[in-house]
């Protein structure tokens, strides 16, 4: 089958605290480890920590590429800081470095490169590295793929430039359908998870969890403050729940968003009790003054590293990850791969089926929230059925299993180039016969 042996990951983000702002920079990580574990050498290109070394391997093998360092110095917020400055410099400085690097390399050995190119920044990338491929007539000596993880930043590409420089993918149905308005028919790869998280949260922070925190039922919500996230549709729900004769209790974990603020006035519109719990985990006092906050809604001020987000999955009955617009939806399925019961909304969550593997909110009601929560948690032996749909949903998308759809895609890839370029000669032959 057909599968490049090298392959370059072009992102703004990355491994690095700088440049790891949202999900991409886990799954280009991620991505680039399932890559060098099954075999194929990976090198992730970044705007990266700008006092870090330019070039590190990281982990399994992955190289670590970070670029724009001299112009990051200038930004030092994060890798999107300055980000109009540095997509046009990283235009114009990663084609040709990534030609030098690898793909002469490449073609001097008769291989190809595969050039995996993430997100709307990095379209005019995309079309720089086409345009000087072709000049250096390498084009064929590497295999372009764009992909979108999201519908931000659309109106600012040239989608007929970038259709003409490189295939266009993204990770789910929902968002094939948002990208065909603007005329884009991707293939869809859905994103993945480790193998690894599989295994479970660390047993010593579930109990940990366990001990410190009750509620009937015990939910939880980690995201962002964004509207997009159906925050008021959770706290309604709880709301509801309590008004019900429950005893709801809400772990909440934001950003820094002022949606954050309407988000806890409205819970104590509501009559419920908000308290801060300001200690990090792993910081002395955390759990201590986890157990000793009675109320309704609990607010975590300090980020939860993985691990421990991992075990208040695996501790609450449920976790609310019922977003409004999601382009696919990780939350959902780390939630099954640590043991919870997820709650989704119904874009791109294609995995979730409604009661079957997960609780699917259709709308941004907190009584339709409210009204599945109370049914599906009253009956043990359906809760049961879920999870064991849940830990068989979860299997279908770890990083091995992505990596096999990627090369079925890559197959086709190679077959439509094949049949374009015999056209082509084929035209050129009937040109050069004359009439």
């Amino acid at each position: 089958m057909f599968f490049p042996q090298h392959t370059v990951i072009l992102s703004f983000e990355g491994p690095d605290p700088y440049a790891s702002v949202g999900g991409l920079g886990v799954r280009v990580t991620e991505l680039a480890t399932a890559l060098v574990e099954s075999g194929v050498a990976a090198e992730i290109v970044f705007v990266g920590e700008p006092r870090a070394d330019s070039y590190e391997v990281y982990g399994p093998g992955v190289g670590l590429r970070r670029v724009l360092q001299t112009m990051s110095l200038d930004y030092p917020g994060n890798a999107y800081d300055g980000e109009w400055n540095k997509l046009d410099e990283y235009a114009r400085v990663v084609p040709d470095m990534l030609i030098d690097r690898h793909v002469v390399p490449a073609s001097q050995r008769g291989e190809q490169v595969l050039v995996m190119i993430e997100e709307w920044q990095l379209a005019k990338t995309a079309i720089a590295l086409d345009r000087r491929l072709r000049e250096r007539r390498l084009r064929s000596s590497a295999v372009m793929l764009w992909n979108a993880n999201n519908t931000y930043g659309f109106e600012h590409i040239d989608w007929i430039a970038l259709q003409g420089a490189a295939t266009i993918t993204t990770i789910s149905k929902f968002m094939k359908f948002e990208m065909r308005r603007h005329g884009v028919n991707a293939l869809v790869i859905p994103n993945g998870i480790p193998a690894r998280v599989l295994d479970g949260p660390p047993p010593d922070l579930v109990k940990r969890f366990k001990d410190a925190l009750y509620g009937d039922p015990l939910l939880a919500k980690v995201g962002r403050f964004d509207p997009d996230k159906r925050w008021l549709q959770a706290i309604d729900a709880v709301a509801e729940l309590a008004r019900r004769g429950s005893r709801p209790r809400l772990v909440i974990r934001g950003g820094t968003e002022p949606h954050g603020r309407g988000v806890l006035l409205r819970a104590k519109s509501l009559g419920l009790s908000v308290e801060d719990v300001r200690p990090a985990v792993g910081e002395p006092g955390f759990f201590e003054a986890l157990r000793a906050c009675k109320a309704d809604v609990i607010n975590l001020t300090a980020p939860l590293p993985q691990p421990a987000i991992f075990a208040l999955y695996a501790v609450v009955d449920a976790v609310l990850a019922n977003s409004g617009k999601e382009p696919f939806g990780l939350v959902g399925l780390e939630v099954m791969a640590a043991g919870g019961l997820p709650v989704c909304g119904a874009t791109g969550e294609e995995y979730a089926v409604p009661f079957v593997n997960a609780i699917v909110c259709d709308t941004d009601d907190g009584l339709e929230l409210a009204t599945y929560l109370e049914s599906t948690l009253a009956d043990p032996r359906a809760v049961h059925r879920m999870h064991v749909a849940a830990g068989e949903t979860v299997q279908r998308y770890t990083w091995p299993t992505v990596l096999r759809v990627l090369r079925q895609k890559l197959e086709f890839i190679a077959a439509r180039t094949a049949e374009v370029n015999s056209r082509r000669r084929r035209a050129q032959a009937i040109a050069r016969a004359g009439p």
